[in-house]
C-alpha cells in the first residue's frame, strides 16, 4: 500500500525533479508535470485535492486504455481527462514497487533525453 509520502520520495529521487507548491503534491521535470495529486471536481462543489489519488502521465491513449482495462482496481479516469494521456492511481491499492515503476516511466516520458542517464543509478 502506497501513500503520498511514497509519491514524494520516489519522485524527488529522480534527476532534475522539482516539487511545485500545492495543497497536495505536484512534481515536474523541465517544467513538465509527470505526477500530481488529483484535483477532484464534483458538480456544484469546490475542488478538493485528493492526496490518496495520484494523476500519472502515461504517454498515449493506448497505454492509458491498457492500464484502465488491465487493472481497474488500481487505475481510473474521469471525463475531465478524456483524450489526455493521464490515469489516476488509487494509492491505497498500489504497491510501492508498482508506484515506483509508474513514476519512473512517467518521468522518462517527460524528461528530455539528455537528463535520462539512468535515474535509478544515481
Amino acid at each position: 500500500m502506497a501513500d503520498a509520502d511514497d509519491v514524494r520520495r520516489l519522485a524527488l529521487a529522480l534527476p532534475h525533479v522539482v516539487e511545485i507548491d500545492s495543497d497536495g503534491f505536484d512534481f515536474r521535470v523541465e517544467n513538465k508535470g509527470f505526477v500530481w495529486s488529483y484535483p477532484e471536481r464534483l458538480p456544484g462543489k469546490p475542488r478538493v485535492i485528493r492526496t490518496d489519488v495520484a494523476v500519472v502521465y502515461v504517454g498515449d491513449e493506448g497505454e492509458k486504455q491498457a492500464l484502465l482495462l488491465g487493472e481497474p482496481g488500481l487505475f481510473f479516469t474521469t471525463a475531465g481527462y478524456d483524450g489526455l494521456p493521464l490515469v489516476m492511481v488509487r494509492l491505497a491499492e498500489a504497491s510501492v514497487e508498482r508506484l515506483a515503476e509508474l513514476i519512473t516511466d512517467a518521468w522518462r516520458m517527460r524528461a528530455p533525453a539528455e537528463l535520462q542517464e539512468s535515474p535509478q543509478d544515481g
